[in-house]
């Protein structure tokens, strides 16, 4: 097939969620689904049976969380999905935010019963900031639910989305017995098995006329079915592609991710209304321009650095978005700065299993060993002439000094934590004046993380003590003389970050805003974008 129909087949995906509404549940039926594994949270691979999941780190298996984003790529009905799995805990929003630039379309996850929580609130929002359109998963049905119209009400009011089920459900919880196809009048029947495994496949389906669906539901069910569709479709809108495609409206699909009900009609919603790789914006040599998927020139860009997926090696790899052409194993392809890598063992992700990707097309995520050439919001491509718009650094809401419990390995911590700061796991600081690393996060948690990585990874025992900074703004100046003399001025409360562009360290908000007023002609950001 051509690169053009091959990108054309391609739906590259992310899955957003609160914790505990059920994300890893449903990513890993949705690997079941597509044959790339046997059993929840076993992958199969040249094989054998491992027990990989999405969750790959020692610390996600053992506190039940997702901490990093990871990439899966599996077939279904003739299609190639690439899911971009997210963490859903606030504290490493920025990773979820970078994996977001890669996605073309969502999968909003919501508990039946808990309907919109902060967290998905605050995905949502990067979402609507990157135009991503979103399908939404009502998921544990089989659970005591809040009514569908107040979820979908919930929705609307909450996210200003339009909402168009393309199911309904037959009750919840205990007498949760299925939903209608509202397209095609079928019944897909819920079968709950006590102490058995979900069966999986296809839902068994029934016509969806009054005759039968009097004859096989429960009275009050299937009075409730018939009440819940009426309204539904008198009060809201029938499902618009072009809507959803530009972000105005959400297709829902209820089920139970757990019991694998639902998950089959997700992925076909998705290969059925889901966009193509997207076109993506970018600059060559000065000026604005489209890259499609159809162009035939190699191009791509870099969300993600993962270091030590194989503990084996002290191993680098970059996920690059492909943008563009058909990629082959052996490529040259250039950086925006002029670098120019070998791509020989290109690799396509199964979660922390891999394998040698011969080819891969726009919309594939493909891994790029390297020893540090490649940083997040890297463009590559086949002229070195494109420049995708950067990946923005947003400033961290915790400081802390590292040390490590060994001063004889000073400089194995440096070297660790600019390694972790490098995948964007968190942002490392130089203060002008003395030897501290200062190191930026989000929230607490990912200091815990890090810890608990340095000792697995690095074997490193570190500990994270208070800063004598709080606050971090990135500087700048149309006029660099001032900028230098503002540096020098003020040595003390001043540094630079990882890429060694220049940063304010301050005690508090207060003084930022103070020097703000006293230099005009200093720009204090809580933002950078990387330019390569």
């Amino acid at each position: 097939m051509s690169h053009v129909t091959e990108a054309a087949r391609r739906r590259t995906f992310a899955i957003i969620s609160h914790p505990d509404a059920g994300k890893t549940t449903l990513t890993e039926n949705l690997l079941l689904a597509g044959g790339a594994i046997r059993a929840a949270g076993e992958v199969a691979a040249r094989g054998q049976t491992r027990r990989t999941r999405s969750d790959w780190m020692k610390i996600e298996r053992d506190r039940g969380i997702s901490v990093s984003a990871s990439v899966m790529s599996f077939e279904f009905d003739g299609y190639m999905f690439n899911l971009l799995d997210t963490p859903g805990h606030e504290d490493f929003s920025e990773d979820t935010y970078r994996t977001l630039t890669a996605a073309d379309c969502a999968v909003m996850v919501l508990d039946a019963a808990k309907g919109i929580e902060p967290q998905t609130l605050k995905l949502f929002e990067v979402c609507r900031m990157r135009d991503i359109p979103i399908v939404t998963f009502i998921n544990k049905m089989d659970r005591e639910a809040q009514e569908p119209l107040s979820l979908l009400d919930e929705v609307q009011d909450k996210l200003q989305l339009d909402t168009a089920p393309l199911f309904w459900p037959a009750a919840s919880g205990q007498r949760f017995a299925g939903m209608l196809d509202l397209e095609r009048s079928q019944f897909l029947q819920f079968e709950r098995r006590v102490g058995e495994p979900a069966r999986i496949g296809p839902a068994t389906e029934i016509a969806g006329d009054d005759a039968t669906l009097k004859a096989n539901l429960d009275p009050y069910v299937y009075e409730e079915l018939t009440e819940g569709i009426e309204m539904a479709r008198s009060l809201l809108p029938a499902f618009d592609r072009t809507a959803f495609i530009e972000g105005n409206m959400t297709p829902i699909v209820f089920g139970s991710a757990l019991r694998y009900f639902g998950v089959a009609e997700l992925l076909r919603t998705l290969h059925t209304y889901a966009p193509q790789p997207r076109d993506q914006m970018a600059t060559r040599k000065g000026e604005t321009i489209k890259v499609h998927a159809e162009d035939p020139s190699v191009s791509g860009f870099v969300f993600k650095i993962q270091a030590n997926m194989d503990p084996n090696h002290r191993d680098r790899v970059a996920f690059l978005r492909l943008c563009s052409g058909e990629f082959q194993r052996g490529m040259r392809l250039k950086t925006s700065s002029g670098k120019q890598l070998n791509i020989h063992n290109p690799l396509m992700f199964m979660a922390q299993d891999r394998e040698i990707a011969e080819t891969a097309y726009a919309g594939d995520v493909i891994g790029v060993p390297n020893h540090g050439q490649l940083r997040v919001g890297d463009s590559l491509s086949e002229s070195g002439d494109i420049q995708f718009a950067g990946i923005p650094n947003f400033a961290p809401e915790l400081l802390r000094r590292a040390r490590v419990k060994d001063p004889m390995k000073a400089k194995h911590l440096r070297k660790a934590l600019e390694s972790l700061a490098e995948e964007g796991v968190t942002q490392l600081f130089t203060p002008q004046i003395g030897s501290d690393m200062i190191v930026g996060a989000v929230g607490q948690l990912q200091f815990e993380v890090m810890i608990e990585r340095m000792t697995a990874e690095y074997g490193l025992e570190v500990m994270f003590e208070p800063a004598p900074y709080n606050v971090a703004r990135w500087l700048s100046s149309d006029d660099p003389d001032k900028l230098e003399a503002f540096l020098e001025k003020n040595k003390s409360a001043s540094g630079s970050d990882l890429d060694g562009a220049p940063v304010y360290l301050a005690k508090n908000a207060w003084d930022v805003g103070y020097a703000q007023e006293k230099n005009p002609g200093i720009r204090f950001t809580a933002t950078k974008e990387r330019s390569v």
